[in-house]
């Protein structure tokens, strides 16, 4: 499938969910269309006295004895991805058969071990902060090689999307934007979320690519982000755009 096609139709699915009972078929969707097979939203890996990976689990479809395995063997302490995934605005990829130096991180080898023994061999994981207070993480697994740059960038703002649903059905009360945006920087907002270019955004729009840049530069500052992911993530939870 298409990039295009894609987006198109995972955020349609997306938008269209109106009760908890959907976000799971919404995540397990993103997961197959990106040719993975598991998917786990769970509530914040960085709880230091948390034990146990069962009792962070939300959703999810990874098989039942894979997750008794990690926890026998108390494996949840030993997964570097908690702090790489915390400190991280964007999605982190990888993939077991690469070298560590290439990974930017080691993994325990009873994590490969368990990985392959279930054919697992690459995975995603994305943390979120809710305007409400908890922090979430979604974890991806499959066979498939890791994803590219392009891929990456797709799948990060799409589980915002998603995320954005979790968060409107289980935190309703959510606070409001903190700051109002104009008529042209949400529509920049909403095009950077579908994936589109300043270049791209710019010929829909009508537009120059520094007119863009520059509406982007506003709306950065005024939710108080740092980046254009942390901006969508920002306005997604928000409820400025869907």
């Amino acid at each position: 499938m298409i990039t295009l096609e894609r987006q198109s139709i995972l955020s349609s699915e997306i938008s269209a969910v109106d009760c908890p009972e959907d976000i799971g078929p919404a995540f397990a969707r993103i997961t197959q269309a990106f040719g993975f097979r598991y998917y786990l939203l769970l509530n914040a890996l960085s709880r230091p006295q948390e034990a146990s990976l069962a009792r962070l689990v939300i959703e999810g479809d990874l098989p039942e004895e894979y997750i008794q395995e990690y926890d026998r063997q108390r494996l949840l302490s030993a997964c570097p991805i908690a702090a790489i995934v915390a400190k991280s605005p964007t999605p982190v990829s990888w993939s077991i058969d690469e070298p560590d130096d290439l990974r930017g991180f080691s993994f325990p080898d009873a994590i490969i071990e368990l990985q392959r023994s279930h054919g697992i061999g690459s995975g995603v994981a994305m943390a979120f902060r809710s305007l409400a207070g908890p922090t979430y993480t979604t974890f991806i697994f499959g066979s498939r090689p890791r994803l590219t740059q392009d891929e990456l960038n797709e799948m990060g703002m799409i589980l915002l999307h998603a995320f954005g649903a979790f968060e409107r059905l289980n935190h309703p009360q959510a606070p409001a934007a903190p700051a109002s945006l104009t008529t042209r920087e949400l529509e920049v907002v909403r095009w950077t979320a579908q994936g589109k270019t300043s270049a791209e955004i710019g010929r829909i729009l009508s537009l120059s690519d520094h007119t863009v840049n520059a509406y982007m530069s506003n709306a950065i500052k005024k939710l108080d982000c740092v980046n254009r992911t942390q901006l969508v993530a920002k306005a997604l939870r928000l409820r400025l755009i869907n």
